[in-house]
């Protein structure tokens, strides 16, 4: 399996928005991350109630770390 970072400024609006079009996210939805930020997962695969996933990528959606938004800018 292969996986995907997202930078996501407003995370629960991504969510919000991801689950109205009938996203699926991994058991937890937005959790607090390894790194002291909150993240979440899209689920690489779909069923009948989500058909939308990572199509067999685990996607991880959070806000980037200090390190980046400091060598990428704001």
């Amino acid at each position: 399996m292969y996986c995907l970072g997202l930078w996501v400024d407003d995370l629960p609006a991504a969510v919000a928005w991801r689950t109205a079009q009938r996203m699926g996210f991994t058991p937890g939805g937005i959790r607090h991350g390894a790194v002291g930020h909150d993240v979440c997962f899209f689920h690489p695969k779909g069923d009948i109630c989500v058909p939308l996933s990572g199509e067999g990528m685990l996607i991880r959606a959070g806000p980037g770390t200090p390190e980046v938004v400091a060598r990428i800018g704001r």
